[in-house]
């Protein structure tokens, strides 16, 4: 079977654009088309214009050799069945996006000499949590109660987002008391209060690469969200990643709107306070008086706005409030064998060289030879079951390690593929690190790779616009949490954000906030009918 294009969008030309549109919106990633495709059921004509050659951000995948990867799209929680996540994939997708699940154990966390795992379904996960720590029920109930108090909290700090200043100030005595203590305080300082053993809050904390933070840094939201998203098991998308972009821009275009791919935005045209429209790369203005950013709020207000506007408008102080989330590294692996006949699970590997995931951290940002304080092994072509059809006889795996940006800044604004010796004898060096950790755990695969290569935070850079190669956006620490100018509303007339800057991370975070985007441009009551069709099918 010859495998399909990953090449998502329609390439840009000026004279492709229509004549007008209602809304511009900038990147391609979740949040940019499902802000795209929820306008689009309001009728309006939506113009996407990604600055990569593929449309789909994060959720892209790219073919080298014959293999097949994704970047970013490792697994999805809480679709395998007909839950609100699940549904809103479904409309999205018309119903075309499918769903395989992994293993019933999908994520095994390996920290130092010993073996934990999470595995699918709640009573499930309790249970074998109190298999791995026996005399810790107590702990482990009132964890999956905490879980369950986030849940409704989460709700709230979302509806708040998409709140007028005035409304959020009305609201503010209900919201607070949704929003029970828990919400902002420190991850393991919650843990620490249920539980005293090291080892079980190392267990729990152990998809702490899911949004770049160890459990001393990050907010307790964001780990329950990430907990109850995986709570009932993990799954992959039929065909690969790339398909989610693809089932979701038909819905873009059947309203007059298009995705435009090699389409790098300059500049956000701003006149008299309002904005007006964009200016591409090759000087071509698209006059548009509703412009969604889904670049992220760094590459919004630094690069993309006038300096003048950020200033008026009180931009400038308040991203001193926030940081970019941590860089990575990722290898690409392919071997020509298939998944079975290489027995690869369908299971996740999270390394980690002992139980202090902070102090592993620090131990490495401080000596750049101490192991890797974490690396994610995915193996995505044992997760696809389609994927034998489109590279029969191959099979493929990934993984991902943190990297400061500092190491890599040498080579800002260089070109790809054209860094010179020194960098790339750097990646290769980097790369038999991580390759060792993959043979560590699974040594049949020695003398079995045909090809394999290394990203950095500058390949990040360079294909997906993140400067500082973060792979979350802005960190998930209780004071970014705190921002409430971070939402879908700007003080600049016209402009509107949306992705994972707005809400939380993840493929998911970033499709929700495309939802409030589209709430707050549109206001409630016209979003309410859509929302009940949505969820109510």
């Amino acid at each position: 079977m010859k495998p399909r294009t990953l090449r998502i969008g329609y390439r840009y030309r000026a004279r492709r654009l229509a004549p007008e549109y209602d809304a511009i919106v900038i990147g391609s990633g979740m949040g940019g088309l499902t802000t795209a495709a929820l306008l689009s059921e309001f009728g309006f004509r939506v113009c996407v214009l990604e600055q990569h050659y593929t449309a789909g951000g994060y959720t892209h995948s790219y073919e080298r050799g014959g293999y097949e990867w994704d970047v970013g799209v490792h697994y999805i929680g809480d679709v395998g069945t007909r839950t609100r996540t699940r549904k809103m994939f479904d409309f999205l997708s018309e119903g075309r996006l499918k769903w395989a699940p992994m293993d019933a154990e999908y994520d095994r966390f390996y920290v130092g000499d010993k073996v934990f795992n999470a595995v699918a379904g709640k009573q499930a996960f309790r249970d074998n949590l109190v298999r791995q720590f026996p005399g810790e029920e107590q702990a482990i109930d009132r964890y999956l109660e905490l879980l369950s108090e986030m849940g409704a909290a989460m709700s709230a700090y979302a509806m708040d987002k998409v709140l007028k200043p005035w409304q959020r100030t009305l609201a503010a005595p209900f919201m607070s008391w949704r929003k029970p203590k828990n919400l902002f305080r420190n991850t393991y300082t919650v843990l620490s209060e249920l539980t005293d053993n090291q080892d079980l809050i190392a267990t729990i904390c152990g998809q702490w690469g899911d949004m770049g933070l160890p459990p001393k840094q990050s907010a307790f939201m964001v780990h329950a969200m990430i907990a109850r998203h995986y709570l009932y098991g993990g799954f992959y998308p039929v065909g690969g990643s790339w398909r989610i972009a693809e089932s979701i821009i038909p819905r873009i275009q059947k309203a007059g709107g298009e995705v435009f791919t090699y389409a790098g935005v300059q500049k956000i045209l701003v006149e008299e306070g309002k904005v007006t429209g964009v200016e591409m790369a090759d000087g071509h203005r698209i006059e548009c008086a509703c412009v969604i950013s889904s670049a992220g709020v760094e590459n919004t207000f630094e690069r993309l706005l006038p300096k003048e506007a950020v200033t008026a408008t009180g931009y400038e102080r308040q991203l001193g409030t926030v940081h970019p989330s941590m860089a990575h590294l990722g290898v690409y692996v392919g071997l020509k064998h298939t998944a079975e006949e290489l027995d690869l699970p369908k299971t996740n590997f999270w390394i980690y060289p002992h139980n202090d995931y902070d102090a592993a951290v620090d131990e490495f940002l401080a000596d750049a030879d101490a192991p890797f304080p974490v690396v994610y092994i995915s193996f995505p072509s044992a997760k696809d079951p389609d994927y034998e059809k489109r590279h029969p006889g191959t099979a493929t795996v990934e993984i991902v390690a943190p990297a400061p940006y500092a190491w890599f800044e040498q080579w800002t604004d260089t070109t790809w593929g054209k860094r010179g010796d020194d960098y790339e004898a750097f990646k290769a060096e980097l790369g038999e690190r991580l390759m060792q950790y993959l043979y560590d755990k699974l040594p049949q695969l020695k003398g079995k790779v045909d090809y394999y290569e290394v990203s950095t935070p500058q390949s990040t850079n360079w294909f997906s616009g993140y400067r500082h190669g973060e792979l979350y956006g802005l960190d998930h620490t209780a004071q970014r949490l705190r921002q409430d100018w971070l939402g879908p509303r700007t003080r600049i007339p016209g402009l509107w954000l949306t992705g994972q800057d707005v809400l939380t991370c993840g493929v998911t975070g970033a499709m929700m906030a495309g939802m409030l985007t589209t709430m707050a441009i549109v206001g409630v009551r016209r979003m309410a009918p859509l929302l009940k069709r949505i969820y109510s099918n």
